[in-house]
């Protein structure tokens, strides 16, 4: 059928009229007739059973019965009336009940004819009634498209108080599939259809507002979530596909005397085997024509800076320049402290740019990296800077960069004349699945292994009564000369409470480790930046044993000699902030401990955050946890929860479809990378109109 058609404002469909489209675009966003078709039930009612009055359980059940109603009489209540009428079948009598609208329940409805009726029953003294019925002529309800099984829309408290019901709802559907006469036209190709053994489009759509018994809704659902996901991956493949066609990057052919004499002889530990094969995955792109475009992941300690380092030697050995861009100042200094020395040893010049650079030494930064002198350029979102200009930037690595905007990634790409090769990291580990979506026009590499001799971190769940042992414990670990985090929760940093936690907490613990014995630092949201540095300066130097927190201090801190990381209030932590944090130790060769600290009341989803916590070290693992518990849009934050607006399909129970999908869509796109051959036609067509009316598909961000 035509989509013209489809895009037909919903005010034209019989039955709807301006007051109501206004209401379902408020509140469903239903602007057509397509989003009327996309609006999928979220369950369905059996409605094959008819039940006789004398047969009615107390239950809260939704039953549906057949019968007539022989009177009405109005009772008073304590506010206005209610309607009472008595409704009959041959085996006994119950009371159907309204508290508003009497009226025109009174007028529509005809006395001694056969209604069916449906809805919730209640027994009181003795008898059955039900409140506020849906009720139909059995003879409309007999010619009506109603199907056995009920569907039951998504609906507003605003829509059902203005007389928006279900039932309505159902109507609607009803005319619009009349108007369309079901004809609805195919999206897949039949090589798919083959595949797969899809039904058709047409007895998707039909069976999934109006299906005949539960094997064709669950067919039904089957197709239209593939499709929706088929879709969304083909977008990001072919995303990444005319990427890299059309944006060509520096061919770096040579792997020369800067990369092999730091592997040869330079290299601090043998690299683990994912290390290798990520460095091959990224040489192999850097010796293309195309821009390489990859997120690197890799949890807390696996060694992703090494790879990052080893990589700019790639660019340099090729004649071009290399940068690092960090979140935090704290960052992008230790990443500097890390690689200098390496640097020095292979007469590679690097500097640092955050800030607080000073002006002077600003000035012979920019020159140095105009005329070429400076290899390697380390620094905060100072680099973004317009007077910050490469003489040929070949490689741009942006660590942590679901804290960068696309805006200022895109501002680096505007340093050359060409943009140089992108490499994101990440040591928040992210679903496969949602990685597949959102991620899914970027190659994608993991480091999913520790150098050997790293411990794993021991982690333990304590509650507040147990608060005197763990001091006890704090106090050997500081006899043998190491250092501990205590990090207090920060939902806002300016939220009072918090604050009064943090400062009682503080005070407690100087109370329990006094001076001139015990030095602590201190470090929260609401201290000048230059007080925070000196703070952690001091804990880095090891001149404070104790560094008490918020939450500042989960991104990139490396001291080595942090063995323990209390976490007070731990219930009020997500997952993947919990995993974060504990990264912050285990950073040496001694064994390293994560203590949970909670009070007694926790909810279920506590419990299984601390559970997971105390089971696993493995940051895939805990990020699908935390997927499950939270859903995908909170776990991308609001940026990229755009790209999950799925109409049908949900990213976390329908994980298989979504593999299936991806695995059709590459297929599809290697045997015919421009959608030109005839079998492929309907596919091609189908996008592009799903480009055109982008507003429908708005899920594909």
């Amino acid at each position: 059928m035509n989509s013209v058609i489809l895009q037909t404002p919903i005010d034209y469909l019989k039955g709807v009229g301006p007051n109501r489209a206004d209401l379902l675009r408020k509140e469903l966003g239903i602007h057509t007739y397509q989003d009327l078709l996309n609006l999928f039930p979220n369950r369905y009612l059996d409605r094959t059973k008819y039940y006789k009055i004398n047969s009615l359980q107390r239950s809260n059940a939704e039953v549906q019965l057949i019968g007539q109603i022989t009177n009405f009489k109005e009772v008073s209540q304590k506010r206005g009336k209610r309607l009472v009428a008595t409704f009959q079948d041959e085996t006994g009598s119950m009371e159907l009940v309204w508290f508003r609208g009497q009226k025109w329940i009174k007028d529509s409805i005809k006395i001694n004819k056969p209604y069916v009726i449906f809805g919730k029953t209640n027994f009181y003294n003795g008898k059955f009634s039900m409140p506020h019925p849906e009720m139909e002529l059995k003879e409309e309800h007999q010619k009506s498209l109603r199907s056995v099984m009920q569907a039951v829309y998504p609906s507003t408290e605003k829509l059902s108080n203005r007389g928006i019901t279900n039932r309505v709802l159902n109507k609607i559907m009803q005319q619009l599939f009349l108007e369309t006469k079901g004809r609805f036209s195919e999206t897949l190709s039949k090589k798919q259809l083959q595949d797969l053994q899809l039904i058709s489009k047409k007895e998707a759509l039909f069976n999934v507002h109006f299906p005949k018994n539960q094997e064709l809704l669950s067919k039904a659902q089957f197709r239209l979530k593939f499709e929706e996901l088929f879709y969304i991956q083909l977008q990001l493949i072919l995303k990444n596909l005319i990427h890299k066609s059309k944006v060509k990057g520096f061919p770096f052919p040579i792997v020369g005397e800067y990369f092999n004499t730091f592997f040869k002889s330079h290299l601090p530990f043998n690299l683990t085997q994912a290390q290798k094969r990520v460095i091959k995955e990224i040489r192999q792109d850097l010796g293309s024509n195309a821009q390489m475009n990859r997120l690197l992941q890799g949890d807390v300690g696996s060694g992703k800076t090494i790879v990052a380092l080893m990589s700019m030697f790639i660019a340099l050995d090729n004649g071009f320049q290399a940068c690092l861009m960090a979140p935090t100042e704290i960052l992008s200094v230790q990443h500097f402290n890390g690689l200098k020395e390496y640097c020095n040893e292979l007469n590679i010049s690097i500097k640092l740019l955050t800030g607080s650079t000073k002006t002077s030494e600003r000035r012979k930064i920019h020159e140095s990296l105009e005329n070429g002198d400076l290899d390697i350029l380390i620094g905060t979102h100072a680099l973004l800077e317009d007077k910050v200009k490469f003489k040929n930037l070949g490689l741009a690595i942006i660590d942590e960069q679901h804290r960068f905007g696309v805006a200022q990634r895109s501002k680096l790409w505007k340093k050359n004349t060409s943009p140089p090769h992108i490499l994101v990291m990440t040591a928040t580990p992210i679903p496969r699945t949602l990685a597949m979506s959102v991620y899914g026009d970027l190659d994608i590499s993991i480091i999913d292994e520790l150098p050997p001799g790293r411990k794993s971190i021991k982690t333990v769940h304590r509650y507040d009564k147990n608060r005197l042992n763990v001091f006890r414990f704090i106090r050997d670990e500081i006899e043998k000369d190491r250092q501990i985090y205590i990090v207090y929760p920060l939902i806002q940093e300016s939220s009072s409470m918090d604050y009064k936690d943090l400062m009682d907490g503080y005070e407690s613990i100087v109370r329990e480790f006094p001076l001139p014995k015990y030095q602590i630092s201190i470090v929260h949201g609401k201290m000048k930046a230059a007080d925070k540095d000196f703070e952690m300066q001091r804990f880095i130097k090891g001149e404070t044993q104790i560094m008490v927190a918020t939450t500042v201090i989960e991104v990139g801190v490396n001291v080595p000699n942090a063995s323990v990381m209390i976490i007070e209030s731990a219930e009020r932590f997500g997952l993947s902030q919990l995993h974060q944090l504990r990264g912050r130790v285990g950073r040496g060769a001694e064994q390293s401990y994560c203590i949970l600290m909670t009070s007694h009341r926790l909810s279920s989803d506590s419990k299984t955050r601390l559970e997971t916590m105390v089971r696993t070290n493995d940051g895939f693992e805990i990020a699908e946890v935390d997927l499950k518990l939270r859903g995908p849009g909170d776990l991308m934050g609001t940026q990229q929860s755009g790209v999950l607006n799925l109409k049908i399909a949900d990213i976390i129970k329908d994980k298989d479809i979504l593999t299936q999908a991806r695995h059709h869509a590459k297929d599809t796109l290697k045997n015919d990378p421009s959608l030109s051959l005839d079998n492929n036609k309907v596919i091609l067509d189908t996008y592009r109109q799903l480009s055109k009316y982008k507003n429908i598909w708005n899920y594909i961000s």
